[in-house]
């Protein structure tokens, strides 16, 4: 392993914890408005909003799903979808528009996200189709539009789903002997912190167990190598 500091670590094994970032919608005030507004966990932060309005970013399964989950916590849930069509189930694009506090706006994109006072006041969007720009007061807004794992930097060491997930097993190896990876990185589903926990758990017991099981073969692989080390370098 070679760190940034150009510093190099011989191990025996590797556990990949380095997570997934939200992915941002990229507007004015989204940034400027985190914490204040702007907010990318429901489970997390739906509470603050109780009896509030709110917008949902998003409308593939996790954008719905945040949608119902608000629901019953808010006054009045909109969903924004950039596509003339929801992405999401059926069956909960049928749950959510049965909620009489549920909105769907289709073939929209946000504009920007507007605060006063340093909290944020309303979302501004525009109709795809008649470019026309609307203005929705309200309190907070939801970006559920797709995580993205930091696994960029495995490109070719281990296989990765069409997401960039690193792809494991029960005991989270990776596709690579001696590599592991846990939590929000991989393809586990469900991304939550208590979920992560568990998950590097696992993957610490693995690891041990792949040490206690394959010590002794691979203190022999190593001082191979070192040998052959030895040897290029006189060559």
């Amino acid at each position: 392993v070679v760190l940034s500091s150009g510093e190099e670590i011989d191990t025996k094994t590797v556990i990949v914890a380095t997570g997934a970032k939200w992915r941002e919608l990229g507007v004015p005030g989204e940034k400027e408005n985190i914490g204040n507004g702007v907010a990318y966990c429901p489970h997390c932060d739906g509470p603050f909003f109780k009896g509030k309005d709110v917008a949902v970013i998003g409308g593939g399964n996790s954008g719905i799903e945040a949608a119902l989950d608000l629901a019953g916590i808010v006054k009045s849930v909109n969903v924004f979808e950039f596509m003339p069509e929801l992405k999401a189930d059926k069956v909960l694009v049928d749950k959510a528009e049965s909620k009489a506090n549920v909105t769907i706006h289709k073939n929209v994109a946000t504009k920007q996200i507007t605060a006063s006072n340093g909290k944020v006041d309303a979302i501004e969007y525009v109709d795809r189709e008649t470019e026309q720009v609307h203005t929705l007061p309200l309190h907070g807004v939801f970006v559920q539009i797709g995580l993205v794992p930091n696994s960029d930097f495995l490109e070719g060491v281990v296989e990765r789903s069409r997401f960039g997930e690193i792809e494991i097993n029960e005991k989270c190896q990776t596709s690579e002997e001696g590599i592991y990876a846990a939590g929000d990185v991989t393809t586990v589903p469900y991304k939550q912190i208590v979920i992560s926990m568990g998950e590097g758990s696992k993957a610490s017991l693995a690891a041990f167990e792949y040490l206690m099981t394959q010590g002794d073969r691979l203190d022999a692989l190593y001082e191979n190598g070192k040998d052959e080390q030895k040897e290029a370098a006189v060559a």
